[in-house]
């Protein structure tokens, strides 16, 4: 059994002041294979006093430095890239193929970074002034769950590039990849205070980060609810936020669409990470005279999902991070069924032979009305709810009568009608016949999906602060 005890503070491993234990839990049998000694108040201002000496002299280096610095980390992480995949595998419980692709995602994080800061101007004439983009100080980096080191990497580096040095807090149901992915950044050699982590809960170590007035800014990954009172909390000393918060993503199947491509990935988008993302297209809106089509094709889609041991190759949902989290899906499918919507696949309980560990049936319901509550809330699992649309018209609609604005998704045979329906989306990212990735373009949501972008030039700009210097 794995026991980490230390945190990372000063470019040292360092034994916390707090003493709580964590018990850490393979979701696929519900074993417990170690724990975590979370930190606490005292860790959290030691690592935010660390962050603070450090940006006296890391705000000031240069383009090259950093991008020095970023080399350096991208080649410390390639190393382990193999195991990085695999304790993400065991302790989250994210199928083989999607961590791969996390990995992949959380060491590209830094090449995209170097290209990001190779093409930014960080002086430019506006007017008859210039202005200095300068770096905004210590970054509290929040970051949830279901693909850890990947949001750790994104943040860090746009931090790094920005000038910025950091305080991180992983969730600390993620003890193991945090451990593992801090022995990379250490590698890499960066000056002492860049970066420090603190495992920790969200209402100790979080809420520190929140309140103490030497943290300048903000970026959190998580739950709207969390979002929105680290925002509150973050107004008093007047901290920039960047909030990247829920989804509940309109998939729109336009009537040209070839249905027989279109509905089986929109089955399997549904059921990425588990069903645990953010930006997964859990609203499938499809025309109504093409329902009983739909209907068959995503049922036979569904069948042949494989839930499993998400070491497996060819394994497509894994189970839920928790127990909590398995009964909250619980809860919805049920709901789903008493709201009047038909059950087309799947339903309560757990796929035979999976009694051990937090696995939930792919599920699909259909004929279900936009102002359900499957429909408007986020369920973090892999149910999929079909709803059916009169026209383009009513069909825009539907997508945008949410208090969600993450991501959107549209199929159509005819590309600059998709990008028509597109323009008229409330959506941070609208992704057209497919599930495409650009890490330049920004990523973020309208309306309670959050605050603010991230990647690229976009994200970039987030840490620093503009200042004009008039003559």
């Amino acid at each position: 059994m794995v026991r980490i005890n230390q945190i990372y503070i000063n470019g040292e491993f360092v034994t916390p002041h707090g003493t709580e234990t964590f018990n850490l839990i393979n979701p696929a049998n519900n074993q417990k294979i170690g724990e975590v000694t979370l930190g606490d108040e005292e860790d959290t201002k030691a690592a935010i006093s660390s962050a603070k000496e450090a940006f006296k002299t890391f705000s000031k280096t240069t383009k090259q430095e950093r991008i020095a610095y970023l080399e350096k980390l991208h080649i410390a992480v390639s190393k382990r890239e193999k195991e990085l995949a695999e304790v993400m595998v065991e302790e989250y419980g994210g199928t083989l193929q999607f961590c791969k692709m996390s990995v992949q995602n959380a060491i590209s994080a830094f090449t995209t970074a170097i290209e990001t800061l190779k093409n930014f101007d960080f002086e430019k004439t506006v007017g008859h002034s210039k202005v200095r983009m300068e770096p905004l100080g210590v970054a509290g980096i929040i970051t949830p769950w279901n693909a850890s080191n990947g949001f750790v990497c994104t943040k860090l580096a746009t931090a790094i590039a920005a000038g910025c040095t950091t305080v991180i807090k992983p969730s600390e149901m993620s003890a193991q990849q945090t451990q593992l992915i801090a022995e990379c950044f250490h590698e890499a050699g960066l000056p002492k205070g860049v970066f420090n982590i603190v495992n920790g809960s969200g209402h100790i170590v979080g809420a520190e980060i929140t309140r103490n007035p030497d943290i300048a800014k903000i970026s959190f990954t998580g739950s709207t609810v969390v979002g929105k009172t680290i925002a509150k909390g973050a107004i008093d000393t007047m901290k920039r936020v960047t909030l990247e918060l829920g989804g509940k993503s309109p998939n729109i199947i336009l009537d040209d669409a070839n249905l027989s491509e279109a509905i089986p990935m929109a089955v399997f988008g549904a059921y990425m990470n588990n069903g645990q993302a953010c930006i997964a297209p859990t609203r499938l809106l499809v025309p109504e005279t093409k329902l009983d089509e739909v209907n068959e094709l995503a049922k036979h889609t569904a069948q042949k999902v494989k839930v499993g041991n998400p070491n497996e190759a060819d394994t497509i949902v894994g189970p839920m991070v928790s127990e909590k989290q398995y009964e909250r899906v619980q809860s919805y499918i049920k709901l789903g069924q008493e709201e009047g919507a038909t059950l087309l696949v799947g339903g309560e309980g757990k796929p035979q032979g999976l009694e051990d560990g937090n696995f939930v049936k792919p599920t699909i319901f259909t004929d279900v009305r936009n102002d359900m509550r499957i429909a408007q809330e986020e369920i973090f699992g892999p149910v999929l709810v079909i709803i059916p649309y009169k026209n383009e018209a009513d069909a825009i609609t539907i997508a945008n009568d949410t208090t969600y604005g993450l991501a959107a998704y549209i199929s159509s045979s005819d590309k600059e009608r998709a990008e028509r329906v597109a323009a008229q989306i409330d959506a941070g990212r609208v992704s057209i016949n497919g599930f495409p990735h650009d890490p330049q373009a920004p990523f973020g949501g309208f309306k309670q999906s959050g605050i603010g972008r991230e990647y690229g030039v976009f994200g970039l700009e987030t840490y620093l602060e503009p200042k004009a210097i008039l003559q």
